[in-house]
């Protein structure tokens, strides 16, 4: 089994900055990539940030400039540093892992959700 945990949701300002934390544990054997995705009601989930196991990141064109996203490769953990936050950017936001199993041949990969953090930005 794996788990998929985040934390470090809340509410703040307009202007105001968060920062998520996210980390995988379990039957893992190599993760591929994470990322953050949110949903804010009465819209579908869409991708935030993401990260490869290289370092090499993709963002959403409305958090450019805004959020940055970076890993712990030996902690299996990402995060998501959110600065100028605005009221759009309120939502739950849900971190995503890719990766390889442990104790499989050929290595099968597997994608993991957690449950989710709320963000809440008032204006």
């Amino acid at each position: 089994q794996v788990q998929v945990v985040e934390s470090g949701g809340g509410s703040v300002q307009a202007g105001g900055s968060l920062r998520l934390s996210c980390s995988a544990s379990g039957n893992i054997f190599r993760i591929n990539a994470m990322g953050w995705y949110r949903q804010a009601p009465g819209n579908q989930r869409e991708l935030v940030a993401g990260i490869t196991s290289d370092g090499s990141t993709n963002y959403a064109g409305s958090v450019k400039g805004r959020f940055t996203i970076s890993r712990d490769n030996a902690k299996n953990t990402v995060y998501l540093q959110m600065n100028s936050l605005k009221p759009e950017d309120t939502a739950v936001y849900f971190c995503n892992a890719d990766y390889y199993l442990m104790g499989t041949w050929p290595s099968q990969s597997a994608r993991s959700w957690g449950k989710g953090t709320q963000v809440t930005v008032s204006s």
